[in-house]
């Protein structure tokens, strides 16, 4: 995956909005107004910040190089992926997915029942 694949991913959620509240760069994805997914470069290479439960979060950051705690966020709650080509895309997917609903599960009552009739 490149970033343009990432952040169409990303759009193609339900209720997925884009924001640059930090500038150009990242690009910051959020669902009812909180924070899913950010993706940035260092350089020629993508990066995707992802929230995560924090017992998965170790999980996957022992079993990828890629993935490493989150940068400039909580690292309980946050990895940072590398696009290397290291991770399956099908897998980056799942990550993002997981992400999401972590996010959308903290909503409010009012703004899921909304992003349900989205």
């Amino acid at each position: 995956m490149n970033m343009s694949e990432l952040a169409e991913y990303c759009k193609g959620l339900k209720g997925a909005s884009e924001d640059y509240p930090f500038g150009p760069e990242p690009l910051v994805m959020k669902v009812g107004g909180k924070m899913f997914a950010l993706l940035g470069a260092n350089g020629d290479v993508a990066n995707i910040s992802l929230k995560c439960e924090p017992h998965m979060a170790e999980l996957l950051r022992m079993q990828h190089a890629a993935v490493n705690p989150g940068y400039h966020l909580n690292k309980k709650h946050w990895n940072t992926v590398t696009i290397d080509g290291s991770i399956p895309d099908e897998e980056i997917r799942e990550m993002i997915d997981h992400s999401y609903e972590l996010v959308v599960r903290s909503l409010t009552k009012a703004q899921r029942a909304e992003l349900a009739g989205a």
